[in-house]
């Protein structure tokens, strides 16, 4: 099985691919990125300053799962063009892609604040995001909204700094909705399912996650 992990230098996608390269049902994992991932015999690594460069590439991939972890802040894109770019249209453009090459199933990490009907823009466009990849045709989905990731990540944010040792210790108080969701167990549930690849289209929420 050959698979795409979209995102993989993000708390998730890292996690994702780690776990993606010691499954033995895995043969090949493409992780396209802006900057180079450590080497690894079952990784095809491909690296473009921007990763829409890439999508002519993806036709040749023909993978027959997707994963997407990606993600960013608006604060972090720069303005909302940027963070819709990132969190819209390329996982939209990669997914349509690899479908009509092959790919039948799909792993999308969301937010429990996506939807249609709220409108900041953060939650409409995840909202977005959710209707549309659905719409592409894969017989397998599945959407996963984790609450607060626990996992190490590249960019400091000084909310999570705060908030995730305070959730970390109320842990055994807090409602399973609340708690803190493991970014290895967000890998475990992209991984299995792309894996399984049962035909269906299914939510997972924080609560299925701690």
């Amino acid at each position: 099985m050959k698979i795409l992990i979209l995102g993989a230098t993000g708390v998730v996608g890292k996690a994702a691919l780690e776990r993606a390269l010691g499954d033995s049902s895995i043969a090949q994992v493409i992780a396209p990125t802006r900057c180079g991932l450590s080497p690894h015999p079952k990784l095809a690594n491909p690296v473009a300053p921007e990763l829409s460069l890439l999508l002519p590439d993806a036709d040749a991939w023909e993978v027959d799962a997707v994963i997407c972890a990606m993600g960013t802040t608006i604060g972090k894109a720069g303005s909302k063009a940027a963070f819709r770019h990132v969190d819209y249209a390329l996982p939209i453009a990669f997914s349509k892609r690899v479908f009509r090459k092959g790919a039948q199933a799909l792993a999308l990490v969301s937010s429990p604040g996506a939807s249609l009907s709220i409108p900041l823009f953060y939650c409409r466009t995840k909202g977005e995001l959710e209707r549309d990849i659905q719409k592409i045709g894969f017989e397998s989905v599945t959407i996963v909204r984790p609450g607060m990731i626990g996992g190490e990540r590249q960019e400091f944010r000084l909310a999570e700094r705060m908030v995730l040792p305070v959730a970390k210790f109320l842990r055994p108080l807090l409602p399973r909705g609340l708690r803190v969701n493991p970014a290895a167990n967000i890998a475990d549930v992209l991984v299995d399912s792309v894996v399984a690849g049962k035909a269906e289209a299914r939510m997972v929420t924080s609560r299925d996650l701690v």
